[in-house]
């Protein structure tokens, strides 16, 4: 059995490799406001690398995720203003004790972010 976590595997399509140091935030959305899970950069292997990842702080409930395109284009020396800034992704989980696997392929100009396996 799987356990649960929210994992982000990150590429950059447009250049053909992982989104090394492009920062991810997540955050629990609540009737008061949104509440800080986790924050941190993309590895070399594209992955989040983060205690969320095992489960750590997870619970049922509406979660965002935001990616922060434009500082990594600008970080790539890709000159800006940048069409995609921060990209934010809305989900929930209602298995605390499944894995929730989030994979964002994304060039300049467009993203695709689903749940994967």
């Amino acid at each position: 059995m799987r356990s649960g976590g929210i994992s982000v595997h990150a590429v950059d399509v447009a250049e053909g490799c992982p989104a090394l140091g492009l920062r991810v935030t997540l955050a629990a959305i609540e009737e008061s406001g949104s509440r800080p899970v986790a924050e941190g950069v993309i590895g070399p292997d594209g992955t989040f690398d983060h205690p969320v990842v095992r489960g750590t702080g997870i619970g049922p409930g509406i979660y965002e995720a935001v990616f922060h395109l434009g500082a990594y284009f600008t970080a790539q020396g890709r000159p800006g203003p940048h069409f995609l800034d921060r990209v934010p992704f809305r989900f929930t989980i209602v298995d605390a004790a499944e894995h929730y696997h989030l994979p964002l392929k994304f060039t300049r100009f467009g993203y695709a972010v689903f749940r994967g396996v």
